[in-house]
């Protein structure tokens, strides 16, 4: 939902009915994740995606009959529907959408939701997507950590099964449909719900205010990450140099990483690029880092020669192999990039690889599911 937020909110806004489509599962080389939306205006325009260009028709069409009705609806497409290829979804999986009618009636909880995502303040939305009693379907929990639920799904016990499966998802930062017995028993069978987890957006921490971290920053960027830019010399950590970045800190590279997990802003999806290639400030830097047992990334930039340099130093820091094995040096994929941007590629790619599983390796030449589980929340 956080890509097509914009576009929801100014129709919300001014009042109008919206059908709203999301994947809550996937199964195969589904090419979306779950949360992915889809929103059709009451100018019948779309935004957003559920599944690359593959079955946007039928929910398209689904969804104006949905805003029609009232009625919200589950609806599976895949190869395992009859009508799969009617509907275009030949990539080998399957899609469970929910698609729902959204306006200032049915979601009076969207604005307040909107706020809070935008201001980088984590919440959750449980929202159920599948129950016996028809009554149930569609209600919804928004979830606050540290805060007690504002609403009910219909019981205490349902109340309390869902808001802390959610706010687990909501540490990591990760959507994803959950399911109990009609009354919430964890072990039952019978309602489905999908929790929405907006939390802020992972942090990428980029070290040395050089040519090559730009471009790691635009990069960054682009694919979702709350960038920081971090070097000790005012002169070249400038924000008119980094344009693309959230932050652009002077400070010592290792005193700053410091301070923000004493103040914890560090966490399991953070991803921390060392480009100063200067072992006055890497070395310092990576001792800190190299620590930390909840980071997803750990790179640094350098030839094999600084790489071997930069290791006996680690070493005689204290490092021990499994600390220093966590290092991604030197950084990035095998891509025989030359350039910033190509380099920033690289390391890109390292980067996607370890969260989802990836080998780095030509899909030409591999075989199974494109599309795997997520290694890292």
């Amino acid at each position: 939902m956080r890509d097509v937020l914009d576009e929801l909110m100014r129709w919300w806004e001014s009042g109008e009915s919206v059908g709203v489509g999301t994947v809550v599962a996937t199964f195969r080389s589904a090419p979306r994740p779950p949360g992915a939306s889809m929103v059709v205006g009451p100018d019948d325009t779309a935004v957003g995606s559920v599944s690359g260009g593959c079955v946007e028709g039928a929910v398209y069409d689904l969804a104006q009959e949905v805003v029609g009705s009232g009625e919200p609806v589950l609806q599976r497409y895949g190869v395992s529907d009859d009508d799969a290829f009617a509907v275009g979804l030949t990539c080998g999986g399957i899609l469970d959408v929910y698609v729902e009618k959204v306006d200032r009636d049915t979601f009076p909880e969207l604005g307040e939701i909107a706020a809070d995502v935008r201001a980088r303040r984590p919440i959750a939305l449980a929202t159920v997507i599948e129950h016996p009693d028809p009554a149930v379907l569609g209600r919804r929990l928004v979830i606050r950590p540290d805060q007690p639920a504002d609403a009910s799904l219909g019981s205490a016990r349902m109340d309390d099964a869902v808001h802390d499966d959610a706010l687990g998802l909501l540490a990591q930062g990760h959507n994803a449909t959950l399911t109990y017995g009609p009354d919430g028993e964890r072990r039952g069978e019978g309602m489905r719900v999908f929790v929405w987890a907006f939390a802020p957006k992972p942090r990428m921490l980029v070290f040395g205010a050089i040519d090559f971290a730009a471009a790691v920053a635009r990069v960054g960027a682009f694919l979702g990450y709350h960038v920081t830019v971090c070097d000790a010399r005012p002169v070249f950590a400038t924000h008119s140099r980094f344009p693309e970045a959230d932050e652009v800190i002077v400070d010592w590279p290792h005193r700053y990483l410091a301070a923000e997990v004493e103040a914890g802003r560090i966490d399991a999806r953070t991803v921390v690029t060392v480009l100063t290639h200067d072992p006055k400030f890497d070395v310092p830097l990576l001792e800190v880092a190299l620590r930390l047992r909840e980071v997803a990334y750990i790179g640094a930039m350098g030839s094999r020669r600084t790489h071997e340099d930069r290791e006996q130093r680690l070493k005689e820091a204290g490092l021990g192999p499994e600390e220093i094995a966590r290092l991604s040096s030197p950084i990035g994929l095998d891509l025989g990039a030359r350039t910033p941007e190509e380099t920033a590629i690289s390391i890109a790619a390292e980067i996607i690889a370890g969260r989802w599983g990836g080998s780095g390796n030509r899909l030409a030449e591999t075989g199974g599911r494109i599309h795997g589980e997520h290694a890292l929340p």
